[in-house]
């Protein structure tokens, strides 16, 4: 099946999704993704911020579709054309998502540990707005404890339901979810019960804001101080592969490894997570290629610099030819009649 965004074109099998074949494409025609996630089933349809216009259905239905599309959960066909970045109607949407997402989103990122790697930091970055429209008074929770190393900041979630598909599909006796209904709703354990099962780390990793924080790195450092190395170790319930996040030799904390899209490859158990921050007890592999573009990978090793250039005097000194004279240091000596020229300031 061939498949036209923004003017690139791809064959991909049937099944796949308008969000899928974009990343195969890659580069700027990528929709975002806050709820949706390539590891969990059933994820996607619920932030709106993937929305993306088809221009074309099909070569068998060559309409176009009246409404804008969730790409994470409306399959390709053949022949189908569909405009992302270079769609005025989707750059409109794209902002009102974001404008809805922040409505009760605290403007809290320089204490959020969420900072510099946060994908709604990125999204309201490249769509969001610099004023608001809301007046109302905002909802607010307290922080909640679900776990002896997890903390719940609800006032920051967007309701992405990752974390719950996280439960549901990688842990026994899932005990949190989302309660109440509308504006209401929120994530929360059943009767204050803590999550303790083995898997629950992989929460942290798959939220897309600083709702769940690791209480163990809470604090400690900011991410873009710390250096990630990939590193592994035999574990008998995970994979072992995790990235482990350095400062010196002091691992300060340890994540599963994430592609470019923000996506955790391999699910890893808390012990690998919150247990051995001893590099004794790691093979370290090497340094890791930052998943995505955010403030930590600025200049770093993984990028082209360009050769600095030193600009001549012409340069730095714009303007008229007689001016640059004036400013700049005279020839040594100067004639009689340059010199007096020069004191009368008339060059």
């Amino acid at each position: 099946m061939k498949v036209t965004i923004d003017g690139q074109s791809i064959e991909v099998e049937p099944g796949t999704t308008i969000l899928q074949a974009a990343r195969m494409i890659g580069g700027e025609s990528v929709p975002p993704a806050m709820c949706y996630y390539s590891k969990l089933k059933g994820s996607g349809g619920k932030c709106r911020a993937c929305l993306v216009e088809v221009a074309k259905g099909s070569e068998a239905d060559p309409r176009p579709m009246p409404k804008l599309m969730a790409s994470c959960v409306t399959g390709v066909m053949d022949g189908m054309e569909v405009n992302s970045i270079k769609s005025e109607r989707v750059t409109e949407a794209r902002k009102s998502v974001t404008e809805f997402l922040l409505i009760n989103h605290p403007l809290d990122c320089p204490v959020c540990d969420q900072a510099g790697e946060c994908d709604l930091q990125n999204l309201s970055f490249k769509h969001g707005k610099s004023q608001t429209r809301f007046i109302e008074e905002k909802r607010t929770f307290e922080p909640e404890d679900i776990g002896p190393n997890i903390q719940l900041h609800m006032n920051r979630c967007i309701l992405c339901y990752r974390c719950v598909m996280v439960a549901d599909q990688l842990t026994d006796n899932r005990v949190h979810g989302v309660m109440d209904r509308g504006d209401h709703s929120n994530i929360s354990t059943c009767l204050s019960k803590a999550i303790d099962n083995e898997f629950s780390g992989n929460m942290i990793d798959v939220c897309p804001v600083g709702a769940l924080t690791d209480k163990t790195f809470r604090f400690k450092q900011r991410v873009w101080f710390n250096k990630p190395y990939n590193a592994h170790r035999n574990c008998t319930k995970c994979c072992g592969k995790t990235t482990v996040w350095m400062f010196g030799n002091e691992i300060q904390r340890v994540t599963g490894r994430k592609d470019e899209f923000h996506e955790v490859e391999e699910f890893i158990c808390n012990e690998c997570r919150f247990d051995h921050k001893d590099p004794t007890h790691w093979t370290i592999e090497g340094p890791r290629k930052f998943e995505k573009d955010s403030v930590i990978n600025q200049n770093n090793y993984t990028q082209k610099l360009d050769t600095v250039v030193i600009e001549t005097e012409t340069g730095i000194l714009k303007g008229r030819e007689q001016d640059r004279k004036k400013i700049s240091m005279p020839s040594v000596p100067l004639k009689r009649e340059e010199k007096e020229i020069f004191n009368e300031g008339n060059v």
